[in-house]
Parts: structure tokens; C-alpha cells; sequence
């Protein structure tokens, strides 16, 4: 997962709205969500190499998604599966803030990643390139490559139309997809620097990313409403004409 957009406690009819997408190269073996055969009680997509996820829930309520923290210049060639993180936190019954806890001891051995767990009215936050573990405030955030809320373009400019598509009383997934659908391209000068050069930073700066070999391969939608409704909505995108399939999977949290 490499965007995500994120309404906590901040809307009259939904404890948790989330907008994400997941960047990774087109030649990763991927499941799209489902719920898990091994699993049952897990909703998400699944890295078929390292079996992990980028985001899931549980139906007892639990969250966790993932996004790579880019440091191109201190990346280790080997490495455990960031997704792992997810999993591991939606299968063991530690609280949130005691499972960053451990993960905070051990983070010394992925690559970067930024990690979001918790329930849909208590999110915690915890990054491998911050120390501390943060409670995540009520209000609308954005998550990419970098820390939580850090200001490059997609971020700020996403951020803005997340507000704008959760302001009616009902939140259309459509108005959301379509906000991460957004191929627009940030300006030189206000391009970061996460030592990947300039072309491919550029490439990376859209919302939504196509290029020969990686790029956006899916789009997950969570409403989660005051009653502890549940609605996943995820969108896989074909690598060739990048029409979508979408698959929809709606509980109530037990």
C-alpha cells in the first residue's frame, strides 16, 4: 500500500472511512480480497509470495494497512515481508499499542514502513524511521512514502479532495475511487528527494501510478459506520488496459 487517506471520528455517520491504493510491481504474484481460506474471519487482499497484506480487517473488528517508508539509498536486500505486519497484527490478540510495542523492538530489520493498527474508533501509528508509537488523532489524514502526514503534493492534494468526497451525509465509494484515480503529476520543485532521481519521482508523484513495470494495481474503499457496519470495496486494475474488477464484501463487526 502505498497512499492512504484516512477520516477518523470525523464524520456523522461513519467511525472510519479509508481510501487507499496499493502501488507494486505488475509481476507480484497477488490475490485480490477475499475472505482468507486458512483465515476466515480475515477480509484483505494477499501477497502470494510472502502471504502477507497491505490492508485487512478482521471480523472482530481489527485494522491494520502498511506503506512503505522510500529510502532508496539504506535499502536492505533482504529483508522480512512488511506485509507480515498486517497479518501478524489481525491473527494475535495483543492491544494496538502493545503490538507496535514489539514490532517498535524489532523494526531495525525491515525496510522502511509505516504501520497503521487498531480499531475503526482507535488507530495507532508507528514507523520504523520515527521513534515512538502515536496515537492517531481524530480528523482527516494522509499517508504515503514518508511519515504520517507528510506534505508532498499527492498527499495534500489528496487530502483536500478526501474532504470534499466524505461531506455528504451518505459517502459514495465511487467518489473515492475516483479521487485515487488521479494521474496528475506534481511539479519538479516540489518533488521530494528519496534518492530513486528525478524521473522516477516523478512517475511515483500521481495518485494513481502507471509505468512499464509498476504502478497502482488495486483501490480499497472502507465505510465503517456508527453501528459497526462494514463495507469493503476493493477495485483490481487489469496492467493492460486498466479497466477494473471490483469486489465487494459487506458484515457486520461481531
Amino acid at each position: 500500500m502505498c497512499l492512504i487517506f484516512i477520516s477518523l471520528n470525523n464524520h456523522p455517520a461513519y467511525k472510519l472511512i479509508v481510501a487507499a491504493n496499493r502501488d507494486e510491481f505488475y509481476k507480484r504474484k497477488t490475490a485480490p480480497a477475499h475472505f482468507w481460506e486458512d483465515y476466515p474471519h480475515l477480509v484483505g487482499g494477499r501477497d502470494l509470495e510472502a502471504n502477507g497484506t497491505w490492508l485487512g480487517m478482521s471480523k472482530g473488528g481489527k485494522i491494520s494497512m502498511v506503506t512503505n517508508y522510500r529510502d532508496l539509498r539504506n535499502l536492505k536486500p533482504v529483508a522480512p515481508s512488511r506485509g507480515q505486519l498486517v497479518s501478524d497484527y489481525l491473527l494475535n490478540g495483543d492491544k494496538p499499542d502493545e503490538y507496535l510495542q514489539a514490532i517498535a523492538k524489532q523494526g531495525y530489520k525491515y525496510n522502511g514502513f509505516n504501520l497503521v493498527v487498531g480499531y475503526p474508533d482507535e488507530l495507532y501509528y508507528y514507523s520504523n524511521y520515527k521513534e515512538g508509537i502515536e496515537r492517531v488523532p481524530e480528523g482527516i489524514h494522509g499517508l504515503s512514502n514518508h511519515l504520517f502526514n507528510t506534505p508532498w503534493p499527492k498527499v495534500i492534494r489528496g487530502k483536500e479532495k478526501f474532504a470534499n468526497a466524505i461531506e455528504s451525509t451518505i459517502v459514495d465509494p465511487q467518489e473515492l475511487f475516483d479521487l485515487l484515480y488521479d494521474e496528475q503529476i506534481a511539479p519538479d520543485e516540489q518533488l521530494p528527494d528519496t534518492g530513486i532521481g528525478l524521473e522516477r519521482e516523478r512517475a511515483l508523484s500521481s495518485m494513481f501510478i502507471k509505468s512499464p513495470d509498476y504502478g497502482t494495481r488495486c483501490s480499497t474503499v472502507l465505510l465503517i459506520d456508527r453501528d459497526n457496519n462494514v463495507q469493503f470495496t476493493e477495485r483490481i486494475y487489469d496492467l493492460n488496459t486498466f479497466d477494473f474488477t471490483q469486489n465487494e464484501f459487506s458484515f457486520a463487526i461481531e
